[in-house]
């Protein structure tokens, strides 16, 4: 495995849907998320690490590179595992720990366990874990953390009655609904933080290689999460911003300013800088949009990747 990551990034991500529910709110009957203020889309960064893990698993599954949180699988036999390959399986407990078998080292003991978890999973040590559901292995910050992506513009979600012909239990078919939003491009923002990856200042270990991976998933999560109730969705692009510092060289906002999506409408693309008047006719296609990148003035030590 390469060396942890040692520059501070963060990126602009950019993906569409089409026909389909990015990410349904189960306190509104799975319709679509929306800000109820704005009525722009949202989608969860839980949603977004899902499909980042999803993809790992699929093409990854590996030792260093395995997936911890797995629908339908028990979370504290894994940090037992963790416990167990460190000679450390039964100091500590939910309810508390034992102070003869931790030896009066338990939080240097918990790091043990820890590390081999960082070393065995790659969400881990992307994204982090809470592990004191079971033998108390205490809770890791990781490096790599997602914003809830909004769309770009406001989207109307529309409600299709579907139907089933098939019989269950020789009953006729019945009618259903169906959520989907017609167009919807969605912006989300993501931050790596350095030293929270860095074993000097006892990060996850989040190597370069790892960074690599999560660029990856990224560009290619949607064409293996296909689903009746996905729709079509993909990645569209992704703008990346790569600090020549560990601390960083410029705030994140302000490079985030730098990038814009703007309608194109009638066949022109709206000036920069200048007000949406409308948004008629609606979006349909990832065409409908133009993503501008300021590289005027850029900050010292700041590089611009396109993905």
């Amino acid at each position: 495995m390469s060396n942890p990551v040692t520059n501070r990034h963060e990126f602009v991500l950019f993906f569409d849907v089409t026909n389909g529910n990015p990410n349904g709110d189960p306190d509104a009957g799975n319709m679509p998320r929306l800000d109820p203020e704005t009525n722009c889309g949202l989608v969860s960064d839980v949603a977004l690490k899902r499909k980042v893990r999803d993809f790992v698993h699929l093409f990854h599954d590996e030792p260093g590179k395995q997936i911890f949180i797995q629908q339908r699988r028990p979370l504290n036999p894994l940090i037992a595992e963790g416990a167990k390959a460190v000679d450390l399986e039964d100091f500590r407990t939910k309810s508390g720990w034992d102070k003869t078998k931790s030896k009066g080292r338990p939080w240097a003991d918990i790091a043990k366990i820890q590390q081999w978890m960082c070393a065995q999973y790659y969400d881990i040590r992307t994204f982090g874990a809470v592990m004191s559901t079971g033998p108390n292995a205490g809770q890791i910050r990781g490096p790599v953390q997602f914003s809830f992506a909004k769309s770009v513009e406001p989207v109307l979600p529309l409600e299709q009655t579907i139907t089933r012909i098939a019989d269950v239990d020789n009953e006729e078919g019945e009618m259903g609904r169906k959520h989907i939003i017609p167009y919807g491009l969605y912006r989300a923002h993501g931050y790596v933080s350095a030293p929270l990856a860095s074993h000097a200042t006892k990060g996850t270990g989040f190597s370069e290689d790892d960074l690599e991976l999560l660029w990856q998933a990224l560009a290619n999560m949607f064409d293996h999460d296909r689903s009746a109730a996905r729709g079509e969705m993909a990645t569209r692009k992704l703008v990346i911003f790569r600090h020549q510092s560990a601390l960083g060289n410029a705030p994140a906002q302000d490079l985030f300013d730098r990038v814009k999506a703007w309608r194109v409408h009638q066949g022109a693309t709206q000036a920069p800088g200048s007000p949406a008047t409308d948004n008629w006719p609606p979006a349909r296609q990832w065409a409908d949009y133009s993503v501008t990148i300021d590289r005027d003035n850029l900050p010292a030590g700041v590089e611009i990747i396109e993905r």
